[in-house]
């Protein structure tokens, strides 16, 4: 399989259909469940994951599917192309009509995300990397490039800033809070911030997508012990992510440790 711009466009188009779906589904009106705690689920991911499941493995049937809103299989462990896929990341967002939530999709090929597309269909705002080709905003070409004036601008999660994940960095940086994890990477790829990081667990399916569109535009992004992320692992669960511009990167690190 040639895994191109034509291959990306595809998936493009099947994610923008998968958001639309969402919106539809959001001004008609919807079910909500919770799986653990406060975690929700609604009949909108579920929609949105069956459109993708579908049209997804339509562009690439050889490939494995790994979905938070799909029971897992081993199965996808034997697969060398592997679609990872969050239908709506920021579901908490989506409920409360934030907009900050994203269709996630990425493909990694042998545990490498190697394609990564996120869509924020409230803004319309679609983000498509390739990594080793480029990265594109709505078509247009994006790098992960950001000159702060005097502190770095980084983007943190609504609920780790309330639970004061964030306060040993309010004095060092400037912190502008923001929903989607998948969709704070795709700011950071898209030059509109100088890093993000979240240090508590994440599953695959939330930053895949974010880590290829990351490594696509030229930025830096590791986990918290510096390591590059392998992904189709049977424990899905990874310690965190920290995502920077290439110049960044060494300096946002040595800070997390320094406020460790």
């Amino acid at each position: 399989m040639n895994i191109d711009e034509g291959f990306l466009q595809l998936v493009v188009d099947v994610v923008k259909h998968a958001g639309a779906i969402i919106e539809t589904i959001a001004s008609e009106g919807y079910e909500t469940k919770y799986k653990e705690g406060t975690d929700p689920v609604t009949t909108a991911d579920l929609a949105a994951n069956d459109f993708l499941r579908q049209r997804l493995m339509a562009v690439l049937p050889e490939a494995g599917w790994l979905s938070e809103e799909t029971k897992d299989s081993d199965e996808r462990l034997l697969k060398r192309y592997v679609w990872i896929v969050d239908p709506i990341d920021g579901t908490k967002e989506f409920v409360e009509r934030v907009p900050e939530y994203a269709v996630s999709v990425a493909l990694s090929y042998e545990g490498h995300a190697l394609l990564g597309v996120v869509y924020n269909p409230a803004k319309d705002e679609c983000y498509a990397g390739l990594v080793g080709v480029g990265a594109w905003l709505n078509g247009d070409s994006v790098s992960a490039v950001f000159l702060s004036e005097g502190k770095l601008k980084v983007l943190g999660s609504r609920s780790e800033i309330k639970r004061g994940e964030f306060e040993h960095f309010m004095q060092l940086v400037e912190v502008e809070a923001v929903g989607s994890i998948a969709y704070k990477l795709a700011l950071v790829a898209s030059g509109r911030a100088n890093a993000t990081w979240s240090l508590g667990p994440k599953n695959e399916w939330d930053i895949a997508a974010g880590v290829a569109l990351i490594n696509a535009a030229g930025g830096k992004v590791a986990d918290p012990e510096g390591r590059d992320f392998i992904f189709n692992r049977k424990n899905t669960l990874v310690d965190g992510v920290i995502a920077a511009t290439e110049k960044d990167f060494m300096q946002v690190i040595e800070m997390i440790r320094m406020t460790d």
